[in-house]
């Protein structure tokens, strides 16, 4: 059995591998990168990049049946080829994935296919498909990053063909009549999106108060109402019981929680959506296993597990369970560990993105948080629908609003829903990270006509300066 020592070891080739791997390589680390699967994770091949191309598609596709004629267009068709609407998000991942193998070839790192086993610290056994080992890497540091899979619920067990994930939701040979989404997170919502879109009667049924409920209130009920308005029925304080599949499709059995009334309502699909759990079961030896909290490896603010020399980060310590984390906190482990920086991990400055249409962005406190810490604060917020990009595009649905502190007018937090607004939500993630103020925001100047000229407005709005 081959053997191979490398400096570092990282396992699994997600947004947080990949990107842990190239940068500990720039910094003339050797590197071997193990992952069983597609290079690029499931946020590459079956999460970030295929939904976003799908949620395009169906955006398009809505433009044209029912937007163009505002534009003063008269489209003769309104058909689309679902199959090669699929086939074009698989493109567009399969692209994705064989830049990160040039990227790895351009940086020297080792690519190792195969599944990865820590038998102690410093040392990872590569097995085949039949569990057999097949070569060993000893290194310095290994640096967990296997990312996380769909939570699993009693009584809600995907079966793959009728109640199934988003990894399904993406392939379906043909558009159901009927589907109902179970989670109304930023998956639900996008699936939602999608599918309605393209003819699908859709229900999202939600737990908590509000769709997208990490979200500003005042967000997600303007997204709610968007949403009815388009024809998805949407059931919060509903909790899911039961769902029961057969040849002609499932019964979901509901309990309304508002007054513990229960009902059935029939799909041909069912989309679990109620969030992930992090992958670490099979992969530590009992002598190096870290300690698990939750369903996820715990870390320091350095990402070193409890387990000396082995890292971990990304969707298997945690939420927030995004790309853009999980790229962050695995360049700031690689850091630590070699010591090249002492940075931390800043979590108030996470950018949250929902990319339906209207998009949803923000970064920061919401004003439920800022009442609940006991935070002075005011508002300012404008509206798309004033704002002359936003009407030229035919997108006026949506707001900008930005909290600021009363005493400092320090930037707090910014939610918005509207055209682009996951675009355009860096501005204020960098306003924040350097503590702007209102007026700092309010007298920069915002190039004329465009979609950010909303965000100086809102900050006019606050500082008691606005139109």
């Amino acid at each position: 059995m081959a053997t191979q020592t490398f400096d570092l070891v990282v396992i699994g080739s997600g947004p947080g591998g990949y990107e842990a791997a190239v940068h500990a390589a720039q910094l003339g680390k050797s590197v071997a990168c193990v992952d069983k699967a597609e290079l690029g994770g499931i946020c590459l091949n079956w999460g970030c990049i295929p939904t976003k191309t799908l949620i395009r598609d169906a955006h398009l596709f809505h433009q044209m049946t029912h937007d163009a004629p505002a534009y003063g267009i008269n489209v003769d068709t309104s058909k689309f080829q679902w199959e090669k609407i699929v086939a074009r998000s698989r493109g567009v991942s399969n692209t994705l994935s064989g830049q990160i193998g040039f990227l790895f070839k351009k940086n020297k790192v080792t690519h190792v296919k195969g599944t990865a086993y820590i038998s102690r610290p410093g040392v990872v056994e590569v097995l085949d498909d039949k569990g057999t080992p097949t070569q060993t890497l000893n290194t310095k540091f290994i640096l967990v990053c296997t990312g996380a899979r769909n939570r699993e619920l009693p009584g809600l067990k995907p079966d793959g063909k009728n109640i199934i994930t988003s990894r399904e939701a993406m392939v379906l040979k043909e558009i159901p009549k009927k589907l109902v989404i179970i989670g109304a997170g930023a998956i639900g919502v996008e699936f939602a999106y999608i599918y309605s879109n393209f003819g699908t009667k859709v229900t999202i049924i939600e737990m908590l108060e509000n769709i997208l409920p990490i979200e500003d209130t005042e967000v997600s009920t303007r997204l709610e109402s968007i949403f009815k308005k388009r024809g998805i029925e949407i059931r919060t304080k509903h909790r899911t019981d039961k769902l029961e599949a057969s040849d002609k499709g499932v019964k979901v059995s509901l309990t309304n929680l508002a007054d513990n009334k229960g009902e059935t309502i029939d799909a041909d699909k069912v989309l679990v959506a109620v969030g992930v759990q992090g992958n670490w079961e099979n992969l530590f030896a009992p002598s190096c296993q870290p300690e698990i909290v939750k369903n996820h490896i715990k870390v320091g603010k350095d990402f070193q597990t409890s387990i000396k020399g082995i890292y971990a980060a990304g969707d298997v310590i945690g939420p927030p369970w995004l790309a853009h984390v999980a790229t962050m906190e695995a360049k700031i482990a690689v850091e630590r560990m070699f010591a090249t920086s002492n940075r931390e991990m800043d979590y108030t400055l996470i950018p949250g993105c929902t990319y339906c249409e209207p998009q949803v962005a923000s970064v920061g406190l919401t004003e439920k948080q800022c009442k609940e810490l006991g935070l002075e604060y005011e508002v300012g917020k404008w509206m798309f629908a004033a704002n002359g990009k936003a009407l030229a595009i035919n997108a006026p649905d949506g707001f900008v609003k930005l909290i600021f502190g009363k005493k400092y007018g320090e930037l707090l937090g910014a939610h918005m829903i509207g055209p682009e607004v996951t675009d355009m939500l860096a501005e204020l993630v960098l306003a924040k990270r350097l503590e702007c103020t209102k007026e700092e925001i309010m007298t920069t100047i915002h190039a004329h006509p465009t979609l950010s000229e909303a965000v100086m407005e809102a900050a006019g709005q606050a500082g008691g300066h606005g139109k």
